[in-house]
Order: structure tokens, then C-alpha cells, then sequence
């Protein structure tokens, strides 16, 4: 049998790391393509999660604010009725002091 001589086993060897670190540097680019995929879907489930959160508070917010506006709108319309009925009642006396005023001159 044959022995190799040294440097035919240090190129056999430098032949077995060669391998070994095209074999790791294929591995680090699988690696990489799949945590860009993932980072990638991450930040499309994040997207849509955040759209929707801000429709969400959107609405939430509008529906708040369309209460409030109502409840104004009632409150104004009380308003304006207690301001009629309060002027309706004082139209007896407004007339009686036009009369009496007009009446004495």
C-alpha cells in the first residue's frame, strides 16, 4: 500500500475544508434567504395588524364623537324650548306693560 506523502495529505485536507466552508457558506445563505422571507411576512402581518388597530380606534373615536355631537344637538334643541316656552309665558306680561306704557302717554 501506497503512502501519501505529506503533501498530498495536506491538499486532501485542504480539499475536505474546502468543502466543509462552501457546504457552511451554503448553509449562512439559506439561512439569510429565510429569515428575509420571515422578516418580510413579519412586517406584512404587522402592517395589516396596524391598519387595523387604526380602523379599529378610527371608528371606535367617530362613534364616540357622533354621540357627543348628538347629545349637543339634543341639548341645544331643550334649550330651545325651554327659551320659547320661557319667552311664551312672559309674552302675557310684555303685552300688558306695552299697553299700560302706550296707554299712559
Amino acid at each position: 500500500m501506497a503512502e501519501k506523502t505529506l503533501l498530498q495529505q495536506i491538499r486532501e485536507k485542504e480539499l475536505l475544508l474546502n468543502i466543509k466552508i462552501e457546504d457552511t457558506r451554503r448553509e449562512a445563505e439559506e439561512i439569510i434567504v429565510k429569515a428575509r422571507e420571515e422578516s418580510k411576512e413579519m412586517i406584512e402581518k404587522s402592517d395589516k395588524e396596524g391598519k387595523a388597530a387604526a380602523q379599529k380606534y378610527y371608528e371606535f373615536e367617530k362613534e364616540k364623537t357622533d354621540k357627543e355631537l348628538e347629545q349637543l344637538k339634543k341639548q341645544g334643541s331643550l334649550q330651545v324650548i325651554s327659551e320659547k316656552e320661557k319667552g311664551e309665558r312672559n309674552i302675557k306680561l310684555a303685552i300688558e306693560r306695552i299697553i299700560k306704557i302706550v296707554s299712559v302717554e
